[in-house]
């Protein structure tokens, strides 16, 4: 794995951390997207992850992309604007397609800010818990820019098109109490107690069967956009399925001990 993504496994519990707090945590290189897309794809393809962490190294989150490459027109800001939209096609929008592919539930534990793209890629994960010092922007606005990697798809469906288009067309930054006010996350804790509440929801997630887990979370993706009828019947066939999984039989077996009692 990449020197600027962190994965360490315990038991089905994924924990993914950007590692570059002298940058905090900017996400501008090619390598930078290819280590979070592979990230995303490993624990996809791993059937024993029933859960995924992700965070930041140091004080952020993640700062978005890099403003000296925007100024210098390097990197992400290189070339024509052919080149440049190519550029994101094939680089950092990978990540929400990544992301949105991926069956395993996701926790963003959001440590500090996370501006931009940041932002964004917070708005990727499932659940988003924050430290108190958790700061949001959708920022792109700021910089005579729009929000190249999926915000105008994602944050609408996290906070509602109104607060979204208020973040998005101010550029302005929002606490963590704001945040928890406007439904971006689901919780804030003290700093000091984010990663053992992120942990801890982690492994109430994990302790349910693999196979039901992925499943629920595709018919939660599918019914943000498909028709009721159209879930109801992937609903049916994905039941089908789960009743003849060995994780069903052991959990209705322990459900059942337990009633006993």
């Amino acid at each position: 794995m990449s020197d600027f993504l962190r994965y360490e496994q315990t038991g089905a519990i994924v924990t993914l951390t950007l590692n570059d707090p002298a940058s905090r945590n900017a996400l501008s290189t090619p390598e930078q997207w290819a280590a979070v897309v592979d990230a995303a794809e490993r624990v996809q393809a791993d059937l024993s992850v029933r859960c995924v962490i992700l965070t930041g190294a140091g004080s952020a989150f993640c700062a978005g992309g890099n403003v000296k490459d925007m100024q210098n027109k390097t990197g992400i800001a290189a070339g024509d604007p052919n080149r440049i939209s190519e550029g994101y096609r094939n680089g950092i929008q990978r990540i929400p397609l990544a992301f949105h592919r991926l069956d395993v539930p996701t926790i963003a534990a959001v440590n500090g800010p996370a501006v931009g793209a940041g932002c964004d890629l917070a708005c990727m994960c499932d659940i988003r818990i924050a430290g108190e010092s958790a700061r949001f922007a959708e920022s792109f606005v700021k910089l005579g820019i729009i929000p190249g990697d999926g915000g105008a798809w994602l944050l609408p469906r996290v906070v509602g098109m109104s607060r979204a288009a208020e973040m998005t067309f101010t550029g302005e930054m929002i606490d963590a109490a704001q945040a928890l006010a406007c439904g971006l996350v689901s919780r804030v804790v003290p700093n000091e107690q984010l990663m053992a509440s992120a942990m801890a929801l982690a492994e109430r997630i994990a302790a349910n069967p693999g196979p039901a887990l992925r499943m629920a979370k595709r018919l939660l993706r599918e019914g943000q956009h498909t028709r009721l009828d159209t879930l109801l019947e992937m609903s049916a066939a994905f039941q089908a399925m789960a009743h003849h999984t060995s994780e069903h039989t052991v959990a209705l077996e322990a459900f059942l001990q337990s009633m006993r009692r």
